[in-house]
């Protein structure tokens, strides 16, 4: 209250200095006890803390106060925006203000601004899973990575020969852990966001390379017959195979061995034997399995049970990331009003965060942590020493909400219409009157704000329902039963299927036989028009 009173008392006297009722400066600092220092600065056009923006600052108070209730509403729907989405957001309300020039919001810029915003705050948007059950005895893993030095001695075995393979499951309309923005008063446990909630089964069998590259992955879906639009998007080197619960099998294990890791890895082989490291699922154990692989040179080195967080380069860094970037690719898709996500959508995004996921540098470092190239089981059995730690929860401040002083409705509107027309009927002093007219130029300013984050919400949901609506209007076909196809052979059974569809739906149109004449025999003409009558 003291800093308002202050700030009046100065407004007060820079309008009666200009209009003439002091002679000097001093004597109108003085007559309305203000800081004869604050007063000059003002008097020479400086304006106040509260109405300027801080150096470095790129959203004006207004701007900040728009994107704030942009952030609890969306929270509120249940669609808590992530951090990437507020930087995108506050650089459209830049741009939209600057116009020409270069509109930049930095990498950290979402970080300061929650910490100027005590209604805002980060949060996971669900609580991690610690119950996941652990083998960690020192001497287990001491022996694995025995097992694993002695093999690549004793056969040779070159770094660039050495693979992991492991199989990942997704939920098709799952979302990911992911930190989002949302009101402060929001507790840690309520942050949820809204998924499709699509539960089927999809099932990824992956393998990658310690020189830093990965296989083709073999998608496992849930159903009886391959169907044409899974097709359209998915890459040629693809495998897709079917199941009736979209998990994998010791067929499909077997098959993904014989027709994905061995011509893939082959001809890239530079020793004499390929290692392939996996965990001791059924469908990697078969005798079919093992009967392949002694045949094709290559040594399966199993690792011990509930080891795979610890021992497998693809549990231990790209699992993660291809899970996280997944999610968010549905979080998006639900901000836009996409509320199912089926085989096909699913098709449409996964080689995408696939190949993000898997870079080269990734993969590498994955194989790094995991001790294994370079070999270092220091790295791993370091970590089994250090207690596992369960975070705090964030501590939940609570703040009151802004009060309505700048209208954010029509009802605020026409009550601040009445004030100001009271005020002048009153004929209060000009810094009453002017503070008035600025809450209303705040509320048309946020007004057009709210209308730049709107538009670009419509273009958004506009882009998508056309995306979807194409998607629906491809034709269904079935197009083979059971078992597997790639990507190629996949896209041109579809082709040969929709163009037999297509013909069916557009038959060639009937041509009318041309008329024979009856006088003379001759086709094209009939005997009204025959030359020779």
């Amino acid at each position: 209250m003291a800093d308002n009173s202050k700030e009046a008392r100065i407004k007060i006297a820079l309008e009666a200095y200009k209009k003439g009722l002091f002679s000097s400066r001093n004597a109108a600092a003085k007559a309305y006890d203000v800081p004869l220092s604050t007063f000059k600065t003002r008097v020479n056009g400086t304006t106040c803390r509260k109405e300027s923006i801080a150096n470095g600052r790129k959203l004006t108070p207004t701007e900040e106060k728009t994107l704030s209730s942009w952030i609890i509403d969306m929270g509120q729907r249940g669609l808590p925006l992530q951090i990437s989405t507020v930087r995108y957001l506050a650089q459209l309300l830049l741009s939209a203000r600057l116009s020409s020039q270069t509109a930049y919001v930095g990498e950290h810029w979402v970080t300061r601004y929650i910490q100027r915003h005590k209604e805002l705050s980060s949060k996971y948007s669900r609580k991690y899973d610690y119950q996941r059950a652990k083998c960690e005895d020192p001497e287990l893993v001491m022996g694995w990575y025995k097992c694993f030095y002695n093999a690549i001695e004793k056969y040779g075995i070159l770094e660039q020969d050495i693979y992991n393979m492991d199989e990942t499951g997704f939920q098709m309309g799952m979302t990911s852990t992911a930190k989002v923005i949302c009101g402060s008063e929001t507790r840690a446990s309520n942050a949820k966001a809204i998924q499709p909630g699509n539960r089927e089964w999809v099932t990824a069998i992956i393998a990658v390379n310690a020189a830093g590259w990965a296989l083709p992955p073999q998608i496992i879906l849930a159903a009886e017959n391959h169907q044409s639009q899974w097709y359209h998007a998915v890459p040629k080197d693809y495998t897709i195979s079917v199941s009736k619960n979209g998990w994998t099998n010791d067929g499909l294990g077997l098959e993904w061995l014989q027709t994905v890791f061995e011509p893939h890895t082959a001809s890239r082989t530079l020793g004499r034997y390929r290692m392939l490291i996996l965990d001791g699922h059924s469908s990697h154990a078969t005798a079919e399995f093992d009967r392949f692989c002694t045949e094709r040179n290559i040594i399966p080195l199993y690792m011990p049970p509930h080891s795979s967080h610890l021992l497998q380069p693809l549990d231990v860094g790209c699992f993660s990331p291809l899970k996280r970037l997944y999610g968010e690719r549905i979080t998006k898709k639900m901000q836009k009003g996409i509320n199912v996500v089926d085989k096909t959508e699913f098709l449409y995004i996964y080689p995408t965060v696939h190949y993000q996921a898997l870079s080269s540098s990734n993969i590498q470092s994955s194989f790094a942590a995991t001790g294994l190239v370079p070999f270092s089981p220091e790295r791993v059995l370091s970590k089994l020493h250090i207690p596992y730690k369960t975070p705090t929860p964030p501590s939940s401040s609570h703040s009151n909400q802004c009060a309505g002083k700048t209208p954010a409705d029509i009802n605020q509107l026409e009550a601040q219409k009445k004030r100001i027309n009271h005020l002048q009927s009153h004929q209060v002093s000009p810094s009453t009157m002017q503070e008035a007219i600025g809450k209303v130029m705040r509320g048309a300013e946020m007004t057009m704000q709210n209308a730049i984050l709107l538009q670009h919400e419509v273009h958004q949901l506009r882009v998508e329902n056309r995306h979807q609506k194409q998607r629906r209007a491809a034709p269904r076909a079935f197009i083979q039963a059971g078992g597997s196809l790639t990507g190629a052979k996949g896209l041109q059974k579809a082709q040969e299927q929709e163009a037999i569809v297509e013909e069916a739906y557009h038959p060639v149109s009937r041509r009318r036989k041309p008329p024979t004449c009856s006088t003379c025999g001759k086709i094209g003409h009939n005997r009204l028009k025959c030359p020779e009558k």
